[in-house]
């Protein structure tokens, strides 16, 4: 039986579009091949870009991109 702690909604963080997704944890996360991961972390940075080598979890692999500057928009 679910206790309360359970039934209350997961908090999500999406602040940068082209960072990862933050969520309050303890997370399970349903991989796309199917199997389950299961985190117990008191926050959880999923990739969204899947640059990730750790993927589900973010490893920051979307900083080494290059992001457009002010030089660019000739």
């Amino acid at each position: 039986m679910p206790n309360a702690r359970d039934r209350r909604p997961r908090r999500v963080s999406c602040d940068d579009p082209r960072g990862p997704m933050l969520v309050e944890g303890p997370v399970e996360v349903v991989l796309p091949d199917g199997t389950t991961a299961v985190y117990d972390r008191f926050m959880v940075a999923l990739c969204l870009c899947r640059r990730s080598r750790t993927y589900p979890l973010c490893d920051t692999s979307h900083r080494r991109t290059r992001r457009p500057g002010p030089s660019d928009e000739r």
